[in-house]
């Protein structure tokens, strides 16, 4: 694949192209501009993201990352009219929490895929100065041809600043409604040199919006992630997640599939910021090192070390310890299931937690069977139209426990939900452990055997 560095350009066929967007870490999202020769858009329909994701006829179409594949902009550039000269593609972080910048983005790519020619890759260098934003590459028209260049320029102001300095105006949030006049405010007359009354004047379309609609259903790949909405203030918000297993088969259901449900869960309080990624895999002896997440917390500032609790006095919800949603720890379990069918805990007060991890233990009386043949899996609901389903992938036999997803409520307005599959060692019966960081340590947590 031909690879162009920053500023390098390469000609492109006539017919289709697809921008596919390729990133580690940190979420970022793919959009695309329609460009005039001034360098500006024609109207806020020149914008094609999540939220608008067509325009002209279906010339530029934004498609989400899928069982297909990665996000992705399609263009026909022959479908594009005269006066439309580029097509700038751009990748920005989530506009719902301004703490995301590309400083949590690793391993940046970008391809120009085409029918019968050479996939055009671009890796625009390292963002480390807090850019929110990135033009990645551009197609523009060279005559009757249509050429792709590397970009690779950050912005600050995410995709609102550079969709503004393109000429769209972009409504962040809702407006909030005029004041009405009071009934009994007196109007003037018209005077003799006001023009007679037209009736009302159309109303201008509404500004895109750059609040991500909800996620509809989707089912994590391995190792993959995802960011969920959430309105922190809203305290009739309820997130249910659930661990669901139907047996696998007839044979397994009768050998035993008794599965429990633990939410281990370090509160807002005690969260930090450490050096590796929530969802990480540590080892024996990891303490916990990081900036509180919470100001005022521990400490605002500067670093704080913390090992984890562990046996009786480990922050953790399950069938012998239900929880509370009154209070804290606001994470309740719904009950013990001893057949296949689900457990579910509920978790309200979103601004209160930090980090949520979901295990599934099996009791010894199930015997060896994987947890993945038991049909076990993660659902994640918001009641606010997104559900994400962590499903497992590994056959490993003879272990007890299994860390699934975990769930990161750290960001501003949101949570990441991880696709994690870790499991304990062979034949061994101790918990996991969630550190302060949101890592995670295997085989290190209490043992607490469960029999029929």
């Amino acid at each position: 694949m031909p690879e162009l560095g920053k500023g390098g350009n390469t000609a492109i066929g006539a017919g289709p192209v697809t921008v596919e967007l390729f990133a580690e870490g940190d979420p970022v999202d793919l959009s695309a501009l329609l460009v005039t020769v001034e360098g500006r858009v024609r109207s806020d329909d020149d914008l094609v993201f999540y939220n608008q994701p067509s325009a002209e006829s279906d010339a530029v179409r934004h498609r989400p990352a899928d069982a297909d594949g990665r996000e992705r902009i399609e263009v026909d550039p022959a479908a594009l009219p005269a006066e439309v000269d580029r097509v700038v593609l751009v990748a920005s972080c989530d506009p719902d929490d301004v703490t995301r910048t590309f400083h949590g983005v690793n391993d940046v790519e970008v391809r120009a895929v085409q029918d019968g020619t050479e996939t055009v890759v671009f890796r625009p260098p390292a963002l480390t100065d807090g850019e929110r934003a990135v033009l990645l590459t551009e197609l523009y028209r060279r005559g009757e041809a249509w050429k792709v260049r590397a970009i690779g320029q950050g912005y600050a102001d995410g995709l609102a600043g550079l969709a503004t300095d393109f000429g769209i105006e972009v409504a962040e949030r809702e407006e909030t409604e005029p004041a009405e006049r009071p009934e009994s405010a007196e109007r003037p007359e018209p005077t003799v040199a006001e023009a007679p009354a037209a009736g009302p004047p159309a109303a201008a379309p509404a500004p895109p919006r750059l609040v991500k609609p909800p996620l509809g259903k989707v089912s994590l790949d391995k190792g993959g992630q995802v960011s969920l909405s959430l309105d922190k203030a809203d305290r009739d918000l309820v997130v249910t997640v659930a661990l669901e297993w139907d047996g696998g088969s007839e044979r397994r259901r009768r050998a035993g599939a008794d599965l429990d449900l633990y939410a281990l869960f370090v509160p807002a309080t005690k969260a930090l910021s450490g050096s590796a990624a929530p969802g990480t895999l540590v080892t024996s002896g990891h303490v916990a090192e990081g900036v509180p997440l919470r100001p005022g917390g521990r400490a605002s500032t500067g670093t704080t070390r913390g090992a984890a609790k562990k046996g009786d006095k480990a922050d953790v919800v399950y069938y012998k310890r239900l929880g509370a949603l009154r209070s804290r720890p606001h994470i309740r379990l719904d009950g013990d299931s001893r057949v296949p069918g689900r457990e579910a805990v509920k978790i309200v007060r979103p601004d209160e937690q930090g980090y949520v991890l979901l295990c599934a233990y099996s009791a010894v009386s199930n015997g060896f069977g994987s947890f993945r043949s038991f049909g076990a899996k993660v659902v994640v609901d918001d009641g606010r139209g997104s559900t994400v389903t962590v499903p497992l992938y590994e056959n490993t036999k003879t272990r007890y426990w299994v860390a699934i997803a975990l769930v990161d409520f750290t960001s501003a307005d949101g949570a990441q939900i991880h696709h994690v599959e870790a499991y304990s060692a062979r034949m061994t019966e101790r918990r996991p452990v969630l550190h302060a960081d949101g890592t995670i340590e295997m085989n290190a947590g209490p043992v607490e055997f469960k029999r029929r």
